[in-house]
């Protein structure tokens, strides 16, 4: 844990070049090997990148976007921009090309850096819809071309502009929220604001030089951004870039990271990937798998002494013979987890930390930089998302609710965003008097200060008995299945509660193969009964802790996951439920009408 205080993004960025000069920064895969450029060649790029964007004439108060995924060139443009006293205005490659249009016009972007050829061509079009984009820069293309990254490089060599020294209330990038429904909201973040996320995880997490990441988190999403490109930079740590999300667990083998930072999506994955192979060992091994990871919790809750001779043995022997290779498969050498952007499942979180690998999960949003509280070293509680953070306030607004314990939270600190670009109504609905923040979310406080998350308000819908039902934590529940890869919780002013549920092709066939079920298409698969009933038995298992209004009533199945590419996953993985249904309304709709055909009331439907 450093004590380091960092003003600005320029300030963190100039003395981590300067103190790390000749360490690695970024790792990427070429040509089958990870070649990594150190603090000092990016220093380089930034400088000479600062300068080329000032011979376009961007200056201090202009907004630049981007359109990329993850890579060097991306946190190139990042620091150049801090350096003129421009913010940075990034979106995702997966991204529609109407939300390109709309965000830069509505920041107001005078240049954009794209990645990829074809995006550079679809973005040929922007400029009719947006007058104050004067440049298109292509990350890829040819130095002979004025405006691309190369000929930029080059141009800036020749002709250094040095950093100006912003304030840490100028703004340092407009991050727009991806939002569920209407179009993306343009969160302001000053230097400061990103600064003290910054300064407080040099505070409370036991981070160092040598800690090194696979970055596979959108540097887009305030998580990535703050979370791991800033805070990783600002302690002289590593990235390696990961080659893409199906290549996670490969990458993780060969860069051999201490650390990760993921949603929870992520982490479903691999503690379904581990539970799947275990269920292929003899019935020794996975008897001493399961007994460790008892052990490992009990030990984690009630400390060392709780554990008698044989769970000791036990967990000795099941780290040694089988938590050791699973950790091998994630390079060795992983300390700890970082988990953000939605509840982790208590299951999954605690699987991760008996394995030995120390889980911290943390809540915040884009609106505010984005940590507001944090599990910590000698402050970890599973289950929680941590305590407040320094300097950060969190306050329970019951009054709404009508719950003595349960209320919208409330955040104050310096890391409370500035408002949302060109919204006065919304920047009024946000902020309370004295410049708190509300966040849209529930939860509450427990009597030692960690905040638990039940709910989002948008989200809450009530059924016809008047319950209650916050349907994104109960959706996290079902994906540990492992035939369920997404789902959507209904019941909207309705009976009881259904489910559309994605389900995992190929781990169905598996399971069909050894029934000795055949289907003429992935359609007919989910059609089937049996089929039907297996997803159905996954879901009460994994609904057992659920009140009896939250339990699944009746299930549909697509073979459909929800992508970011067809639209159905916000690019931070949240469903975008108005989309689904759109598309899936009349098969959810379906399940009530065959209740209304057999004549179920409120009382046969509980």
């Amino acid at each position: 844990m450093s004590s380091a205080k960092f003003e600005t993004l320029v300030d963190l960025f100039e003395r981590s070049v300067k103190q790390f000069k000749n360490k690695d920064l970024f790792g990427v895969k070429k040509d089958g090997t990870w070649v990594w450029t150190t603090y000092g060649e990016v220093g380089k790029l930034v400088d000479d990148f600062r300068a080329g964007l000032a011979s376009l004439g961007v200056k201090r108060g202009d907004n630049v976007a981007i359109i990329s995924n993850n890579r060097i060139e991306w946190a190139v443009a990042a620091y150049a921009c801090y350096g003129l006293g421009a913010a940075l205005v990034p979106m995702y490659e997966a991204q529609l090309p109407k939300e390109w249009v709309f965000i830069v016009n509505d920041c107001e972007a005078v240049a954009l850096i794209v990645a990829t050829e074809e995006i550079y061509q679809t973005a040929q079009e922007i400029p009719e819809k947006a007058p104050s984009l004067k440049h298109i820069i292509g990350l890829t293309r040819p130095k002979s071309e004025p405006s691309s990254y190369a000929a930029l490089l080059e141009a800036g060599a020749k002709s250094p502009v040095p950093a100006i020294k912003p304030t840490p209330a100028d703004t340092a990038c407009l991050i727009y929220t991806s939002g569920t429904t209407g179009n993306p909201k343009g969160v302001i973040l000053s230097h400061g604001n990103v600064a003290s996320n910054i300064n407080a995880v040099h505070e409370i997490l036991p981070l160092v030089t040598d800690d090194r990441s696979l970055s596979f988190l959108p540097w887009a999403h305030s998580f990535g951004h703050t979370c791991e490109l800033h805070a990783l930079l600002s302690l002289g740590g590593a990235m390696a870039l990961a080659e893409g999300v199906d290549k996670i667990i490969a990458n993780l083998a060969e860069v051999h990271p201490t650390m990760l930072c993921s949603v929870p999506r992520i982490f479903n994955r691999i503690y379904d990937g581990v539970n799947k192979q275990m269920a292929g060992k003899p019935k020794p091994i996975q008897a001493l798998f399961k007994a460790g990871i008892r052990a490992a919790t009990k030990k984690r809750k009630e400390g060392e002494g709780s554990l008698s001779l044989g769970e000791k043995i036990k967990l000795a022997l099941a780290d040694k013979l089988v938590f050791s290779k699973i950790r091998a498969k994630f390079g060795g050498r992983m300390k700890y987890a970082f988990s953000g952007g939605a509840a982790l499942s208590r299951e999954v979180a605690e699987f991760i930390d008996a394995l030995g690998i120390t889980v911290y999960e943390g809540y915040g949003l884009t609106e505010t930089s984005p940590i507001a509280t944090a599990n910590r070293p000698g402050a970890q509680r599973i289950g929680s998302v941590g305590k407040a953070i320094p300097h950060v306030k969190i306050v329970i607004d019951k009054e709404a609710s009508g719950d003595p314990k349960h209320g919208e939270i409330v955040i104050h600190g310096p890391n409370i965003m500035q408002g949302y670009h060109n919204r006065d109504e919304e920047n009024k609905a946000v902020f309370t008097e004295d410049r708190g923040f509300r966040t849209g979310d529930l939860g509450y406080l427990d009597d030692e200060g960690y905040l638990y998350i039940t709910g989002r308000i948008k989200e809450q819908y009530k059924l016809e008995n008047g319950k209650y039902v916050s349907p994104a934590p109960l959706e996290e529940q079902l994906k540990l299945s492992a035939y369920i890869l997404n789902a959507m919780v209904y019941g909207d002013n309705r009976l009881y509660n259904v489910a559309l549920v994605a389900i995992d092709v190929e781990a169905v066939k598996a399971w069909a193969q050894g029934q000795g079920l055949s289907f003429e298409s992935d359609a007919a698969m989910c059609e089937n009964a049996r089929v039907k009933q297996l997803v159905m038995d996954e879901i009460q298992t994994y609904s057992a802790e659920w009140k009896g209004f939250e339990k699944i009533q009746k299930v549909t199945l697509t073979s459909e996951d929800f992508t970011t590419q067809n639209g159905l996953l916000t690019p931070s993985l949240k469903v975008k439920r108005r989309v689904v249904w759109q598309r899936y309304g009349q098969q959810i709709e379906a399940l009530y009408a065959e209740g209304k055909s057999r004549g179920e009331d409120a009382s046969t439907a509980a």
